[in-house]
């Protein structure tokens, strides 16, 4: 079956997502690492990619200091996402374009998606479908988040590329049936798009 489908990630891949900005004027840059790593930000923003809470996980923190910087969080959370990956975006726009179908299944928090949002509006028109982990309450590399894009866009899994930073994700992808590329930058996608003939 020929891939006339293109489904992005968009962490890493369209936005550039540095959380600590979230904190610096607070705390400073080396502050707002430690604060991060003492309290496992990671796992916890992978919990709440699942559907789970900011402020959920703020009450379960020891340190009240700690709780308050992390309930102010999703109020900060446009500093957190300042640019875009412009060459990603140029190849974007290039494929819609040529009236490429484009959808995107993101592993982010119901609670800043629409900070993201509003950060860089165009997040919310140039897709089809949009399938955001904490909304759906399941995360890539599931097999089942793909499927939903799928079902919701009615479209064959072997019909879509998946392009992803993460080649957990990306393996993920091929598991549920779609190619996959696993992002490294605008310049290495650009030819692996052509070789699929998207380009």
């Amino acid at each position: 079956m020929t891939v006339d489908t293109v489904v992005f990630d968009i962490g890493a891949v369209l936005v550039d997502w540095q959380p600590h900005l979230a904190w610096v004027d607070d705390l400073g840059e080396d502050g707002a690492k430690a604060f991060m790593s003492r309290i496992n930000f990671d796992k916890i923003n992978v919990a709440c990619d699942a559907g789970a809470r900011f402020g959920d996980a703020a009450a379960l923190l020891d340190d009240v200091g700690d709780a308050a910087h992390l309930n102010r969080y999703v109020a900060q959370y446009t500093k957190t996402v300042p640019n875009k990956i412009a060459g990603t975006w140029d190849i974007l726009y290039e494929l819609r374009a040529a009236q490429v179908p484009l959808h995107t299944i993101t592993n982010w928090s119901a609670e800043t998606w629409p900070e993201g949002v509003k950060a860089h509006p165009e997040l919310g028109e140039v897709f089809g479908e949009t399938v955001v982990s904490g909304e759906v309450g399941m995360i890539k590399p599931s097999i089942e988040i793909y499927r939903l894009l799928c079902d919701r866009a009615e479209i064959a899994p072997e019909r879509c590329v998946f392009i992803d930073d993460s080649l957990h994700n990306c393996l993920g992808a091929k598991a549920a049936g779609m190619d996959a590329i696993h992002f490294t930058g605008a310049q290495e996608l650009r030819p692996a798009l052509q070789a699929r003939g998207l380009l």
